[in-house]
């Protein structure tokens, strides 16, 4: 579970939670947005691409749940990307492999 070094991230809590769920933590360095550029760039797609139209507020909590995994299937599987040589990343990743 990677983050920013913000501070609900660094929160009791939240390390509990992530110890918890059998996660493994990790944070970005300090000052340093490169490190989250890539996880960034995907949520701003994700927003764009999934949620531009629905109404703030407007969904339940499982809806958004189903949209957001229904969306990384998409996302991963049939979404090709001109940077990945117009493959989607799934394809990409087993050609590279």
């Amino acid at each position: 579970m990677h983050s920013d070094q913000g501070s609900v991230y660094t929160s009791y809590a939240y390390q509990n939670y992530v110890k918890e769920m059998n996660l493994v933590g990790s944070m970005s360095r300090r000052g340093n947005c490169w490190d989250n550029a890539v996880i960034e760039s995907f949520h701003a797609i994700l927003k764009t691409e999934e949620f531009q139209y629905v109404k703030f507020n407007s969904l339940s909590l499982e809806e958004v749940r189903k949209r957001v995994n229904e969306y990384i299937l998409y996302y991963n599987e049939e979404r090709i990307q001109e940077k990945l040589d117009y493959l989607t990343p799934k394809e990409f990743g087993h050609q590279a492999a």
